[in-house]
This record gives C-alpha cells, sequence and structure tokens, in this order.
C-alpha cells in the first residue's frame, strides 16, 4: 500500500507532523549536513603536544644530568682522604696525591702546587656543592 504522504515530509504514527520539534534541518532548502573535517585538527594538537613533551623531556634531561653530576661529585668527595670533620659553609679544595688518590684540604690552589682537581662548599644538608673556578661564592 503505497503512502499518501511525500517523502519531504517529516511524519511518524507516534508524533504526527514533527519536523519543528528534531534537532536537525529536514527540508529540502535547510543547508546540507557536513561532517567536519577534524583530521587537521587534530594533527594540530598532536604537534601541539608533542612540542610540549619533548620540551619537558628535555627540561627533565638537563636536570637529571645536573643530578647525577652532583651526585658523582659528591662521590669523589665523600671518597677522598681528609681527617677533619668538615664545617658547613667552608669552602675546600680537592687535589690529587701522586699515588692517584683524592684528598681534601683548606689550602687555597694559589697557594699550593698540587695538581688541583675542583673547590667545594658544605651545605647544610651536607651535600658538597661544586664550585666553578671563576667564582669564589656560592649562592644556593
Amino acid at each position: 500500500m503505497k503512502s499518501k504522504i511525500p517523502d519531504n515530509i517529516v511524519f511518524s504514527e507516534e508524533n504526527g507532523y514533527n519536523a519543528n520539534t528534531l534537532a536537525y534541518p529536514t527540508n529540502v532548502g535547510a543547508p546540507a549536513i557536513k561532517i567536519d573535517d577534524i583530521v587537521d585538527w587534530k594533527n594540530k594538537g598532536v604537534r601541539n603536544v608533542n612540542k610540549e613533551f619533548e620540551s619537558k623531556f628535555n627540561e627533565l634531561k638537563v636536570q637529571y644530568e645536573k643530578l647525577m653530576q652532583e651526585y658523582e661529585w659528591n662521590e669523589i668527595v665523600y671518597n677522598s682522604k681528609f681527617s677533619f670533620e668538615p664545617a658547613i659553609g667552608e669552602i675546600y679544595h680537592l687535589y690529587l696525591r701522586e699515588d692517584g688518590t683524592n684528598f681534601l684540604s683548606l689550602i687555597h690552589p694559589e697557594n699550593w702546587n698540587k695538581e688541583h682537581i675542583g673547590s667545594f662548599k658544605l651545605n647544610s644538608n651536607k651535600k658538597w656543592i661544586h664550585l666553578d673556578s671563576k667564582q669564589d661564592i656560592y649562592f644556593e
């Protein structure tokens, strides 16, 4: 049995003519429904997020390398020979003996003709801070 309702009319048995209650356009003159092309939007989002991750990874990598360097310097200083209790805030100098062992001293490298490895300052956490040769004081 052929329906008497034209194809371009919205009608249902339960609701009758209900085109005005639908969330989408139903007549022939309505704008076409298009699916947005979100591939470009997704690609831009992925690129931006990947840049952020890469930047954060590089920051963490630099921090890790700095931490490992601090750890290695502390290992060297704590394994060196010294027969005194270092005072917090004092600057000490690490030297190499002729037998290949390291020793810690208060004597500044300019006042002594020994092979100087580095200068260090003991902080309140008992961590040795390696001082740059261009600076005499380290602020933490």
